[in-house]
C-alpha cells in the first residue's frame, strides 16, 4: 500500500455519523468504567474540520497494571457489544499512554502524570466536553 491509499483508508466514515448514544461509544464508555478508570471525559470534534475523529475519549489509570487493564478491556467489550475490532492501538510497550482508534472515535487511556502534562482537552478546548462518571 503505498502513502496515500494508507493516508485515505485512515480517514473517517462520514456515512456513520456516530452520537454519544451510539452503541460503539456506550461499549467503550461501560469498558472504560468496568476496570475503575478515573475522570473519563469525551471531546465531541464534530465540528472541527481538521480533527481525525468525531469523538475523543479520555480517561486515566493509577498505573501501568491498570492502564494496561483498561485498554485491554476496551478492545474484549467492544469486539464483545459491537462486533467492531480496533482499527490501530498504540503505546503498548511504553504504557505511558495508550491508544485505541475506532476511526470515528478515538480512545485515550493515559497515567494521570502524562495526562496533566499532554492536556489534550485544553489542546482541543473548541471541542465540547463531557464528562462520564460511573454509575
Amino acid at each position: 500500500m503505498n502513502n496515500l491509499e494508507a493516508l485515505n483508508s485512515r480517514k473517517k466514515n462520514s456515512l456513520t455519523r456516530l452520537t454519544r448514544s451510539s452503541k460503539l461509544f456506550k461499549a467503550i464508555i461501560e469498558a472504560i468504567h468496568d476496570k475503575k478508570a478515573e475522570n473519563v471525559v469525551s471531546l465531541d470534534l464534530r465540528k472541527i474540520p481538521e480533527a481525525v475523529a468525531d469523538f475523543f475519549i479520555i480517561c486515566e489509570a493509577n498505573n501501568p497494571t491498570q492502564l494496561k487493564a483498561i485498554a485491554d478491556n476496551v478492545e474484549y467489550y467492544v469486539k464483545e457489544k459491537t462486533g467492531e475490532t480496533v482499527y490501530k492501538h498504540e503505546g503498548k510497550q511504553g504504557l505511558q499512554w495508550i491508544l485505541i482508534d475506532y476511526v470515528n472515535i478515538v480512545v485515550h487511556v493515559m497515567l494521570t502524570e502524562t495526562r496533566k502534562f499532554y492536556q489534550l482537552e485544553e489542546m482541543w478546548s473548541d471541542a465540547p466536553l463531557m464528562e462520564h462518571s460511573d454509575k
